[in-house]
């Protein structure tokens, strides 16, 4: 049997200069000065990621920044995203974030959850 260390200064979360513009953009026009990403048990394939406008963490949150943007993210879900890119994509008309998650092993059809 193998354990597995986990420290949250090893925790490799990334955000491409799209997303950080786009989040720059939505946060300019909101009371809100930062973004907070969770993980919950939701969806048809298991976990859906949760993205909130926050003024603060919650007390359990991992602080990163990427240039002007504050991300909180739950300690709880630090694991699950280890190495996820976070990206702003315009595909024709349509425009969204997508996460890069190397532990996601599949995401539903409709691209609103994934399965580890």
């Amino acid at each position: 049997m193998s354990v597995e260390t986990f420290s949250l200064n090893d925790i490799d979360l990334t955000m491409s200069a799209k997303a950080i513009k786009h989040f720059e953009r939505q946060l300019n026009s909101k009371a809100e000065s930062a973004v907070r990403l969770s993980i919950k048990e939701s969806g048809c394939s298991g976990y859906m990621y949760v993205m909130d406008f926050v003024n603060h963490g919650d007390a359990n949150d991992q602080e990163f920044n990427f240039d002007d943007i504050k991300l909180f993210v739950a300690k709880d879900a630090l694991p699950l995203l280890n190495g996820t890119e976070i990206d702003f994509v315009t595909e024709g008309v349509n425009s969204s974030i997508q996460f890069k998650n190397p532990n996601a092993k599949a995401m539903c059809g409709c691209g609103e959850s994934f399965t580890l």
